[in-house]
């Protein structure tokens, strides 16, 4: 977690990455068979791996107060349920931009797709429980965001199982030199920009947390005069 001190020089870092990611991602070489569609690339698959590192968040968070009851570890998985549920409609809307060059069509029923579509409903369903599920949905929530997690291994490794249109995970591993520094520099930036956000919401929940306390407390105020 940063501190106060830390968090608006990060966020002058990270508006400055974005800003100079477009020229980053402009001077890398064309790839040889989509040209200039698969600069979504450094759009796409970074933000793919945030959104795999924040099911992470949610289910460890949803872990940690389902065990101790730490209402501060269920603002971080709630924070992080919502975020994971925003990075998937860019993942599900960046995807299908590319396939259409790709694969000639905006969706296939493959493996990969159909189970980050899974992923992404998990998250959906998540977010209702907690607005609408009632007494005891943070704890039925919790369950849902350990379920979230636990499908994050199967919807990474399924193009490397299956046959599939979807490129494997050894494409980033094998990216040329002058396609890897944008790609990583991508990486950080949304890495930081998800941090900062997610700090954000931990202490916008916190604070509705407190004002529902305080709400709650003058309501037996006056009961109790």
């Amino acid at each position: 977690m940063f501190s106060k001190s830390l968090f608006l020089p990060v966020t002058v870092l990270v508006a400055l990455m974005f800003a100079d990611a477009p020229f980053m991602i402009l001077a890398a070489p064309y790839e040889s068979t989509m040209g200039l569609v698969q600069k979504i690339f450094y759009f796409h698959a970074p933000i793919g791996m945030v959104m795999f590192l924040s099911t992470f968040v949610c289910g460890i968070a949803s872990i940690v107060y389902l065990v101790t009851r730490r209402r501060s570890a269920d603002h971080v998985a709630i924070a992080a349920g919502e975020l994971t549920a925003v990075l998937g409609v860019i993942v599900l809307v960046t995807g299908p931009l590319w396939a259409r060059k790709a694969w000639g069509v905006w969706w296939s029923w493959e493996p990969r797709l159909t189970s980050s579509l899974v992923l992404w409903l998990i998250f959906v369903a998540y977010l209702l429980l907690r607005r609408y599920g009632g007494p005891g949905s943070d704890r039925l929530a919790a369950g849902v965001g350990i379920f979230g997690m636990a499908n994050v291994p199967f919807v990474y490794w399924s193009v490397n199982v299956w046959r599939t249109l979807h490129p494997k995970t050894t494409v980033v591993p094998t990216l040329p030199p002058l396609m890897r520094g944008p790609f990583w520099f991508s990486v950080l930036a949304f890495l930081l920009l998800y941090i900062l956000i997610l700090l954000v919401r931990v202490g916008l929940e916190q604070r509705r947390d407190d004002l529902e306390a305080l709400y709650l407390a003058a309501e037996d105020g006056v009961d109790h005069a």
